[in-house]
């Protein structure tokens, strides 16, 4: 039974653009590694598509002083755009708002109702008096009382990624008037997270579901278990699932009005929407994509995100049944900006769009240099000298100026036809091992979610094709042995042809051009330990991969900061 891969991306609130932190937590690692798992002929669906309910993008809209409906049509497209421009490649980018999601998430809800998961109790709210209104968890902020932050929601904690109640909030403020809100009787819909503590514990901690082995927790992030065990060992409670509002999906019972789904209930039925969508348009079953054996669920998702997709969601699946729950959800810590906590309100972030107009054609430059400082089991810092210090060390000076000699020497003394390879040294012999050896290296790192490492291993290989030409110095050899002049260059060239496979994951834009101008058909993974490069091949003529980042360039990106 071939197995089918549903690969999810946290769905990104549609109530501003998107920045970088965005980027490296949740969507450069899954294009990576949808990208690596299509290039093996894996069956593959990669869904994602704008969060567009909950009390922030009503916050915007009130702030912006238009209807919800203008925000999320606003940054639905900004943001889809940008993802597009810079190569995450989804298979399809959906939307919450959507008459469909609407429907799957109201039947959803149903099926859980009938199926009595829910418990309906009344309760005590903050209520904001001057706005008449019950304030979501978002509207409400106050100290955090895990770790002392003053300015935590009331649904979560920012600076210590703790899930809160609002009402462990100390001194709570509603963010509509400022003023701290009064407690007032309402009524909602409960899961009961504790009667599922026994399976989960189970399932988290050993990877066992139902008495047989579902996934090896050892594959799972440290930091990702860590949370679901503190959570789990703290005893879990109820959580409401539904919220007094007037934007998202409205709670498909009697008795509900002015109530709608709790968007942690409603953002991840998303995934499923846009499966439905996407199934429906390219004629598939979306039901292969969500149930049975076969099918490998993976999110990617920021550390914020870790409970509702390892504990509240995963509840949700099998309460309704027939579902698969993750086998894995590669969460990645917080990547901040030069050595300041990302902050979109104190504009401290770079933003998508915004890099990508400035940077134009050099979205592999931003790819490489957020993959390579990826926070992936810490904290870590992006810097504009670092990304600068990369680009033109790396990117120009390692792998750009191997393709770029190689090519050269190729069309300044063949014509652009691969010379032909003659009797081999040990060194070409460790060099053509090494090519066999990369695609294995690089795919054992991408699939246990190690991408700082597979792109490290990747360049190691661009590194070797670049001292092999500085060690034998063909350009100079040429003038007495021709023989040994053309296997050198042959051995570089199959090398190159190597890279244009292994690099596509990282470097899509690039690995583009360099099969342009080694005039080769797009690969699988595997064939890149081949040679793949015959005698007598045409290849193009050189163009440069990449170019150098000026201290300019840095210096007006610092000046924009804040």
């Amino acid at each position: 039974m071939s197995k089918k891969y549903t690969v999810t991306s946290a769905l990104p609130y549609a109530n501003g653009p998107l920045h970088i932190g965005h980027i490296a937590g949740a969507y450069l690692p899954a294009d990576i590694y949808v990208r690596y798992r299509k290039s093996k002929g894996d069956d593959v669906l990669f869904v994602c598509g704008s969060d567009e309910h909950g009390a922030a993008i009503t916050l915007r809209a009130k702030k912006d002083g238009v209807s919800p409906q203008e925000i999320v049509d606003k940054y639905h497209a900004i943001n889809e755009k940008a993802f597009t421009d810079l190569g995450i490649d989804f298979d399809i980018y959906h939307r919450t708002s959507s008459e469909l999601h609407h429907e799957t998430a109201s039947e959803y809800f149903k099926t859980l109702e009938e199926k009595e998961v829910f418990t309906q109790k009344t309760s005590e709210q903050f209520f904001d008096e001057e706005y008449q209104q019950f304030l979501a968890d978002r509207y409400i902020t106050g100290e955090c009382p895990k770790c002392g932050y003053e300015h935590a929601y009331g649904d979560q904690c920012e600076k210590c990624g703790s899930a809160l109640s609002p009402l462990e909030l100390k001194n709570p403020t509603s963010t509509l008037s400022g003023n701290t809100p009064v407690m007032k009787t309402t009524s909602h819909w409960y899961l009961s997270m504790q009667k599922h503590e026994v399976w989960l514990k189970e399932w988290i901690e050993e990877g066992m579901l139902d008495g047989k082995q579902h996934h090896d927790p050892k594959t799972w992030r440290s930091q990702v278990l860590g949370q679901c065990k503190s959570w789990i060992d703290g005893g879990l409670q109820e959580r409401a699932m539904t919220r007094d509002l007037d934007w998202g999906v409205k709670v498909p019972v009697e008795g509900a009005d002015g109530k709608v789904l709790y968007v942690w209930l409603d953002a991840p039925i998303g995934y499923i929407t846009a499966t439905k969508q996407w199934a429906s348009d390219n004629g598939k079953d979306w039901k292969s994509y969500w149930q049975g054996d076969d099918v490998e669920l993976i999110h990617f998702i920021g550390k914020d995100n870790i409970v509702f997709h390892c504990v509240i969601f995963p509840i949700i699946l099998r309460a309704h049944g027939n579902y698969a729950l993750p086998t894995n959800v590669p969460a990645n810590e917080f990547l901040n900006l030069e050595g300041d906590k990302l902050s979109t309100s104190r504009n401290w972030a770079i933003w998508l769009h915004e890099y990508i107009e400035d940077f134009e054609n050099q979205q592999d430059v931003l790819r490489y240099a957020l993959c390579a400082t990826a926070p992936e089991s810490k904290d870590t810092d992006f810097t504009w000298k670092d990304f600068q210090t990369r680009n033109n060390s790396e990117l120009v000076g390692i792998l750009g100026n191997f393709i770029n000699r190689v090519v050269v020497l190729t069309n300044k003394y063949w014509e652009g036809k691969v010379p032909e390879q003659g009797e081999l040294t040990i060194y070409d012999q460790e060099v053509l091992q090494a090519i066999k050896d990369s695609p294995k290296k690089i795919g054992y790192c991408i699939e246990r979610y190690k991408f700082r490492e597979a792109l490290s291993e990747m360049m190691s290989l661009a590194r070797l094709g670049n001292k092999y030409l500085a060690d034998t110095e063909p350009w100079k050899l040429k003038k007495t042995d021709e023989v040994r002049t053309q296997t050198i260059i042959n051995i570089a060239l199959q090398l190159a042809a190597s890279l244009s496979i292994l690099s596509k994951p990282f470097l899509p834009f690039t690995a583009e051009k360099l099969t342009a101008m080694l005039n080769v058909s797009e690969s699988a993974w595997e064939q890149s330990a081949e040679q793949l490069l015959s005698t007598n091949h045409q290849i193009e003529k050189a163009s440069l991969l990449f170019s150098r980042i000026e201290d300019e360039q840095i210096e007006a990106q610092l000046a924009r900061l804040g």
